[in-house]
């Protein structure tokens, strides 16, 4: 094969996966590491491509900040999924933190099946979908209010969490990478998220298996700050792997 063959044929492993790895395309192709080492930097120069520790991701601009539109309709079934299981994490009774995303949505759709939580969020549509329920006591934050992903941020948002413990926070992302951390296109988001975090005695990362490996503008947290991850079977089992060996307690629908 080719440099230029293997070269395309990276590219399409990568769009299938998301992420490719070094140790694997070596395998695949039955070629030194280091010469797939020299596509990959090739093909990042062109910016088809971002290299990581081991591997290469997607290229793709890290303040890009698809809609909630254009992400409420990608992956429906795998993300109602992700819901059903980060639910088998809540008891009645509990104080829980939603934040705002596609995910975390379906997930409020599911505590209409308790009976008693106190549910606080930043998000427009979850509180929506909780203020009728009996049994639920919703807390809606201050802030100002993003169109992209139709949640309430900033110093007013950050003030509110700071007052307030809750037992678990369901938190979404835009990347998650075991050396960069958690990421979001908006820094004033991602300030809102790591008050979010702060807050709560434990921590549920709750994402489709298209952020797994990704690294977008603006950290917000490390990965050891997070106690769980939920994902789905698409995820790349060597990432998963390694975010399990930084202790996390990673759960695959």
């Amino acid at each position: 094969m080719y440099g230029i063959e293997r070269k395309s044929a990276i590219l399409e492993l990568l769009n299938k996966n998301a992420r490719v790895d070094v140790q694997e395309l070596s395998q695949h192709f039955d070629l030194s590491e280091s010469t797939i080492r020299r596509d990959l930097k090739e093909l990042e120069e062109a910016q088809l491509l971002k290299r990581t520790h081991g591997g290469a991701v997607l290229f793709k601009s890290v303040t890009f900040e698809p809609t909630y539109i254009e992400k409420e309709v990608q992956f429906q079934k795998e993300k109602r999924a992700i819901a059903k299981e980060a639910a088998k994490l809540i008891e009645n009774g509990e104080s829980i933190l939603l934040d705002s995303g596609t995910t975390t949505y379906y997930l409020a759709q599911e505590l209409r099946n308790f009976s008693s939580l106190q549910v606080v969020t930043n998000s427009i549509l979850c509180a929506n979908e909780l203020k009728d329920v009996s049994g639920i006591e919703v807390l809606l934050c201050g802030g100002s209010l993003r169109s992209e992903t139709l949640a309430l941020v900033g110093p007013l948002a950050e003030n509110s969490f700071n007052q307030i413990c809750v037992d678990k926070s369901f938190i979404a992302t835009n990347g998650v990478d075991v050396e960069n951390g958690l990421t979001t296109p908006n820094l004033i988001e991602a300030s809102t998220k790591k008050k979010m975090i702060d807050c709560a005695k434990k921590v549920i990362l709750i994402t489709d298996h298209t952020k797994i490996g990704q690294v977008s503008f603006a950290k917000f947290a490390d990965i050891h700050e997070i106690n769980y991850l939920i994902t789905d079977s698409a995820a790349q089992e060597t990432v998963l792997n390694r975010i399990e060996e930084s202790g996390i307690s990673v759960r695959v629908v």
